[in-house]
């Protein structure tokens, strides 16, 4: 039976405001005046309006994948109109109109009109109310303003006690909204019909300067990186290169952030069907953080996660094992010297909401299960696999009932998991190796294969990028001297190093320069060195041991292996083969 959304979160203490219903003047007071507090109020408002109250209207409601929730994000497949979406910003102060960067028309409290700069306005609560209608009725339509004005004529809109019954008017309106502090320290809903300022042009090329891969002045450079930068920037806020509420919503926060305010930013996609909130913490101390809250399918091949969450009441529909389901994001600054430098968002927590008590539940992986992502790619290339997947940004493929798809559908599942399948175990690369390899090497589908060579290709090229990307994630750890948690000699790390090299040589066939530059900096920075090169390799045989000996003897190897490299990316460059964006994108 499908959980009854009017009763949501009704055992939380803000249950007296949640219901949409018009409160009387008297009555309850309801007060809040931290940031946290908010979020929380605005957690249970939103979810049961926005995600919940559609899921019961809606028999086919899209439920989010898993997959949806985990870094990097993908494009939308669809655009669902009849779902709700919004944008909205809270700031903990007060709000000075001309001096905020950002437009929106003000809406106005009871103790705007204590302050002396008020003192010209009518101070009576009827003529406060009616000023706030006609700002609202401004950016409503026609038919809908002469309701809103019956319902609320009376109202203080700026009150939260009734910001649960003005949510459907602000879900049609088109712009943000704005909440800040009043004198008392209370949070008010000040603004409608927000725009919030992205410029985006001037965020991107300071962010890719930043981080080195644009030049001023640099056409082709900025040609050949956009992508990338633009992609990285935009997942360091929780998303993909989306619509203009989203990237407006991120740039926004980003700008704030900068400026040292303590906000929230919100906003929910039509198309992700995700509530994003970007907000200040105080552990967040280079980007604000990233959570999202999305109805999210458990998959029933988690049966330990299934059992306990029946049992615990939080399936709002036990026959889809659908349930309310936040995910804390981890920010990584961009790292060129990490094989994985794509890399800007990852999985901090993830915890499933009760839809009654609002209680969390901790003990589950429900995005980040390695199972769930292993039966995931046993499905597509066995064919069972039903769902659908933008590929390449411009296709959508359903289903996997063709060789031609599953293709496709295997290049967006390695896309998608690249940097996990780089950093993972290696029982979990070795089962992704076996199927691969099982599928694309078969001589059964040879024939297929050869008719649509393209597809194939990109697939390969994806899947040997991972391959050699394995092998320069352990240069990195061996570089270090750490080696699945070992703490390696100088000996044992140089003799590591030139085996996994020697083999990373004979793999090089799919040539990508990004992992050869990678190699070389790894290398020089081994043979550079100093407590190498001053222990042992700058002093004479006869004055060393044994080991030391050992050491100048694999360091020699290694300067030949280097050597090698270097031959290899010359000869790559004259032949014009410098960058396989298919494989890195």
């Amino acid at each position: 039976m499908i959980f009854d959304w009017t009763t949501a979160f009704s055992q939380v203490p803000e249950a007296p405001f949640l219901d949409g219903q018009h409160r009387a003047r008297e009555g309850e007071i309801l007060r809040v005046q931290t940031l946290p507090d908010l979020r929380r109020f605005l957690d249970w408002i939103h979810i049961k309006q926005c995600l919940l109250k559609p899921y019961a209207e809606h028999a086919n409601y899209p439920v989010v994948d898993f997959r949806e929730l985990l870094p990097s994000f993908e494009a939308d497949a669809y655009e669902y109109k009849e779902l709700p979406g919004f944008s909205m910003v809270a700031l903990a102060r007060p709000l000075k109109y001309f001096q905020e960067i950002f437009q929106y028309d003000i809406l106005h409290c009871l103790l705007d009109y204590a302050d002396e700069k008020y003192r010209d306005q009518c101070p009576l609560e009827s003529s406060i109310f009616s000023q706030n209608i006609r700002t609202f009725c401004a950016h409503l339509p026609k038919a809908s303003q002469d309701a809103f004005r019956t319902r609320f004529s009376e109202t203080d809109v700026t009150s939260l006690e009734n910001y649960a019954a003005l949510l459907p008017t602000i879900l049609d309106m088109d712009r943000a909204h704005v909440l800040s502090m009043d004198s008392q320290n209370d949070f008010y809903l000040s603004g409608v019909y927000c725009s919030f300022p992205s410029y985006l042009d001037t965020e991107l090329k300071r962010f890719g300067l930043n981080i080195k891969k644009f030049a001023v002045g640099d056409d082709r450079r900025y040609e050949r990186h956009r992508g990338f930068v633009y992609q990285f920037l935009m997942e360091l806020y929780g998303f993909p290169i989306v619509s203009e509420r989203r990237t407006s919503s991120a740039l926004f926060a980003r700008r704030l952030f900068r400026m040292g305010e303590k906000f929230l930013v919100r906003v929910l996609g039509q198309t992700d069907r995700a509530i994003t909130t970007l907000y200040s913490h105080p552990d967040a101390r280079f980007y604000p953080r990233v959570e999202k809250i999305a109805l999210v399918a458990v998959d029933k091949s988690q049966t330990e996660a299934v059992k306990a969450l029946a049992e615990g009441g939080y399936f709002i529909d036990p026959d889809r094992r659908v349930v309310i389901t936040r995910v804390v994001y981890r920010q990584h600054k961009y790292d060129p010297n990490n094989v994985r430098q794509d890399r800007a968002l990852s999985v901090a927590t993830q915890e499933v909401i009760h839809p009654l008590t609002g209680r969390s539940y901790y003990r589950l992986n429900l995005v980040k299960d390695t199972y769930s992502l292993f039966l995931r790619l046993n499905d597509i290339v066995r064919g069972e696999y039903s769902g659908r997947i933008v590929y390449k940004r411009n296709e959508i493929v359903e289903n996997t009932d063709t060789h031609e798809k599953k293709l496709k559908f295997l290049y967006a599942w390695l896309s998608k998991h690249q940097r996990r399948i780089i950093g993972y175990s290696d029982d979990f690369y070795s089962n992704v190796v076996k199927v691969l390899d099982n599928y694309l090497l078969s001589a059964d589908h040879y024939d297929d294969f050869s008719n649509m060579r393209d597809v194939y290709q990109e697939v390969w090229s994806k899947y040997s990028y991972i391959q050699q990307a394995r092998k320069v994630k352990m240069l990195e750890d061996l570089q270090d001297r750490n080696y699945k948690g070992e703490r390696l000699t100088y000996a044992k790390m140089l003799a590591l190093f030139t085996e996994v090299l020697n083999d990373l040589k004979f793999e090089i066939v799919n040539y990508f320069d990004a992992l050869v530059e990678r190699v070389l900096s790894l290398g020089d920075m081994i043979l550079n060195d100093s407590y190498l090169l001053r222990t042992y390799i700058r002093k004479k045989d006869m004055d060393l041991s044994p080991y030391g000996l050992s050491v100048k003897k694999t360091y020699g190897r290694l300067v030949a292996l280097l050597d090698e490299f270097r031959m290899i990316r010359k000869a790559k460059k004259e032949q014009g083969i410098v960058l396989p964006l298919v494989a890195q994108s």
